[in-house]
Formats: C-alpha cells, structure tokens, sequence
C-alpha cells in the first residue's frame, strides 16, 4: 500500500514538475471570452438532461398505465373497449410530454434564444 501511494505521489510530482520545467515564457495573448462555449455546453447539457428525464417519466408512467388497464380488464372483461378507449388516449397524452420535451431540445440546440444575448 504505501509503494503504491508513493509512487503515485512521485508520479505526479513529476508531472507537475516537467509541466513547469518546459513551460516557455510567451507574449500574453488576447483575452479570450469562453461565453459562447459555457452557454452551447450548458444547452447541451440540458437537452440531453430533458430527453433522458422526460424519457424516463413516460415509460414509467406508461408502464403504469398499462399496468392498471390490464388489471381493470381482467377484472371487469365486459368493459374492455372503454377501457381500451380511454388507456389509448392516456398513453397519448403521456406520450406528449415527451414530445414537448423533444421539442424543446431540438430549439435548445438548434434556434437557441440565449445566443442573440450574447453578441453571437
């Protein structure tokens, strides 16, 4: 344990030290403004957030659903078409959501608002 503790400590020491011994000395450049990178990552960060996030609560609430439909019919089969009827028009209804989300993704990363804000 400690060979491997101190060869890791040597190892980045000679990292940081070589770092440092070939670092040449440079005019100073331009300021560079990162604020075009931070907001396009921070929409793609969202994007993929609200797709996974979305994604997940429709299949589970989908999942529900039919779960309860298929209860209710086989406990009551002489109603299966009005159950049938109204798990359609729930599951489309949960299915919309999503696409809201996809929706909202898609103008994230492709017409983002926040760009015109910041001189882009």
């Amino acid at each position: 344990m400690k060979i491997a503790v101190s060869s890791i400590f040597g190892l980045m020491f000679v990292a940081v030290s070589a770092s440092l011994a070939m670092a040449a000395d440079v005019a100073p450049a331009a300021p560079v403004d990162y604020t075009k990178a931070i907001v396009l990552g921070c929409a793609l960060l969202a994007a993929g957030f609200s797709i996974g996030i979305a994604a997940f609560g429709t299949g589970i609430a989908q999942g529900n659903g039919l779960n309860a439909a298929c209860n209710s019919v086989g406990r009551n089969p002489d109603a299966q078409g009005k159950i049938l009827l109204t798990m359609l028009v729930g599951l489309a209804m949960i299915e919309s959501l999503c696409i809201y989300a996809l929706v909202i993704s898609l103008v994230l990363l492709y017409a983002n608002p926040l760009l015109k804000y910041i001189g882009v």
